[in-house]
């Protein structure tokens, strides 16, 4: 599905929207997979690092999916709708040719579904906004979702999104998008509420440790003398394995990864008043040992800020670091993220 890279107005107001107001997005390009049937949960269950079985109806859970070499392929969100029946939202990379196999001679069917689209209205005033038209809305907690009507529209609203804000995903047919879509802009302008692009979501997510498949990636950024993939460690993505939980695809593989990581995502703030760019070198001790992966500058707080790739002993608050970039040079240190609202206390705010 194609998507709005921009509008016609700056980018900057774009991030500035969603940070202070609200923003609606469309982010239907997301891959939407229904798995419904008896079998759907062990073969999620196996095929994911979650254990599903203490995902609820209602309720929904950030998940990785791992090749047999214990790396990583895809994440996604599993949202539960029902005892046997669950929709997965995922990216840009292999979950659905994963998935694909796994379905054969079970009992389980396993649907593409391009007619469902995603709004994504994120922001501190969303709830506010939804508030007027969905009771109950602000009882809805961070990673749960409900089925209800939006504009006399049937809709699935999750609280979920990809900004680091509170924020909405509102799930609905092709056909009601574009009413519910002009009806959000057009009612919520007086509260501030702007379309808001695509692109957006890279000065965003570098503010809250957000990856983006395959962007900082080694699909992107390949190592010389090994194949594509990075294990759960090195991206810092472990969190998303349930304690205790093996028999997964790639288990094994995972847990011996540990300790021998070869690099670690780690954040990077640069001394200047523009952003890094993808790809630019970082080095220390007269040696590389990193690479941007997706830099910003925030209109808000003036900081420069980057995701990196870097060296596993420079993956450490403060280490001093030089930029050494496509446009520019500067100096730069390491920081933890994520930057902004490390504690993520407004994602998860409740009432």
């Amino acid at each position: 599905m194609g998507m709005a890279w921009t509008y016609d107005h700056p980018l900057a107001e774009d991030h500035v929207a969603i940070r202070t107001k609200a923003g609606l997005m469309d982010v239907s390009g997301l891959k939407k997979l229904h798995l419904v049937g008896p079998h759907a949960t062990p073969i999620l269950d196996y095929a994911t690092t979650r254990n599903v079985e203490k995902i609820t109806p209602g309720r929904s859970a950030y998940t990785t999916f791992l090749n047999d070499e214990g790396k990583f392929v895809d994440d996604g969100i599993l949202y539960r709708t029902g005892p046997n029946a669950w929709l997965v939202v995922h990216g840009g990379g292999g979950a659905y040719e994963l998935l694909t196999p796994a379905v054969v001679g079970k009992n389980v069917a396993l649907l593409f579904d391009d007619d469902l689209h995603d709004l994504s209205l994120q922001g501190p005033v969303a709830v506010d906004f939804l508030e007027r038209y969905i009771p109950g809305i602000r009882a809805l907690n961070y990673f749960a979702h409900m089925q209800t009507t939006l504009f006399k529209k049937p809709v699935m609203i999750s609280r979920t999104g990809y900004t680091g804000e509170r924020g909405y995903e509102i799930f609905c047919r092709a056909a009601d998008a574009g009413v519910i879509w002009d009806r959000i802009l057009k009612d919520g302008a007086a509260v501030g509420i702007i379309p808001t692009s695509f692109t957006t979501l890279d000065l965003l997510r570098v503010e809250s440790y957000l990856l983006f498949y395959p962007f900082d990636n080694s699909e992107m950024y390949p190592f010389a003398d090994q194949p594509a993939g990075d294990t759960l460690w090195e991206l810092g993505l472990d969190f998303t394995v349930s304690p205790g939980k093996t028999g997964f695809r790639g288990a094994a593989a995972h847990y011996l990864a540990k300790g021998k990581e070869r690099f670690k995502i780690y954040g990077v703030e640069v001394a200047a008043d523009q952003p890094a760019e993808g790809g630019d070198a970082l080095y220390a001790d007269g040696r590389q040992v990193g690479v941007v992966t997706c830099g910003m500058t925030s209109t808000l707080t003036g900081r420069s800020l980057a995701i990196a790739r870097l060296a596993v002993d420079k993956a450490h608050a403060g280490a001093p670091l030089e930029l050494r970039g496509k446009a520019f040079t500067a100096r730069a240190t390491a920081q933890p993220m994520p930057f902004d609202d490390p504690e993520k206390k407004k994602r998860m705010a409740v009432g």
